[in-house]
Order: structure tokens, then sequence, then C-alpha cells
């Protein structure tokens, strides 16, 4: 008699694929909130841990883009954000499903797209991103961050590479 049949073992490869690349996704999304949840229910705004001489931890509200551009515009960039994040995001899905045989090209989008929901959620829902990751040195600091922003730097990176590895073996 026949082993049953299963909806993994015969499910077709591409499907399966883009549910590991979602599955990936959801996981370094999860991360992202849970740290934004902790910082934000165990931090006040003007919190500072020094955790070396060059990390802190902080809460920092951001209303703007990244390092903070357009966080004095009024409010309407808030909605520009929200919606800009939720195109990137349905582009990418979609382009994870025509393509997750590609897995270095994959795990960036996957990494974008996380990234992009993470702050789209905290838009959303508090009107603000959260970041709380502080680099400094010399006086100098570069603008506060969190997860989702590093998901999207190495989703950003990996797409580069990906682009320059792809051009280097049609040569």
């Amino acid at each position: 008699m026949a082993a049953p049949r299963t909806f993994i073992r015969y499910a077709p490869p591409s499907a399966l694929r883009f549910s590991l690349w979602i599955a990936l996704g959801f996981l370094v999304l999860v991360l992202d909130q849970g740290t934004k949840f902790w910082v934000e229910h165990a931090f006040n705004p003007d919190t500072r841990i020094a955790v070396t001489s060059f990390f802190n931890l902080v809460l920092a509200h951001n209303t703007g883009a990244a390092f903070s551009f357009l966080s004095d515009a009024g409010g309407w960039q808030r909605w520009l954000f929200t919606g800009l994040a939720g195109a990137v995001v349905a582009t990418i899905v979609v382009l994870l499903w025509k393509h997750n045989g590609k897995k270095l090209f994959s795990f960036a989008l996957t990494m974008i797209a996380a990234g992009a929901l993470g702050n789209l959620i905290d838009r959303a829902v508090y009107g603000f991103v959260i970041d709380f990751l502080d680099f400094h040195a010399g006086g100098w600091h570069w603008p506060a961050f969190n997860v989702a922003d590093i998901a999207i730097c190495v989703g950003a990176g990996l797409l580069i590479l990906d682009e320059l590895l792809g051009v280097s073996r049609e040569r």
C-alpha cells in the first residue's frame, strides 16, 4: 500500500520555496517587532543605556524616513511612507513568487520586505518608527535604527551583490 500523500511532500517546488521565504521573513518581522515592543515598554524617551564605549540603547521615535529625513514635515510623510512601504512589500511578494528559486535574490527580497513591513507596522500603529540602536564614535552619532533597518540594508546590499555576480556570470 502506498504512503499517504501530504501537501508538503507533493507541493510544487516553487510553492514550497516561496513558503520558506515567507516564513523567514516572518521570523525577521517577529524579531523586529519583539525588540521594538521591549524597548518601547522598558525605556523612557530620555533613556540612554551605554552598552559599550561606542554603542548605546535608546528610545527614539522617528516620524521621518531613513536618518529622520522629513521628520519635521508636518504629518503627511506618515501616509506617504506607509503607502510606499505597502507598494514595495506587494511588489516584492510578486517578485519572490516568480523568482523564488534564485537563493541570493530571494533572500535579499525577503529581508527588504520584512524590514519594510516592520517599519510599516510601526507607522500604522504608532505614527512613527521605533528606533533604539545608537552607534557613536568621537562625538559623532549615527542616527538610531532598528532590526527592520538592518534587514533592509542587508537586503539592499545582497541585491547589489546578486546583480554583480549575475553580470560576472554573463561575461
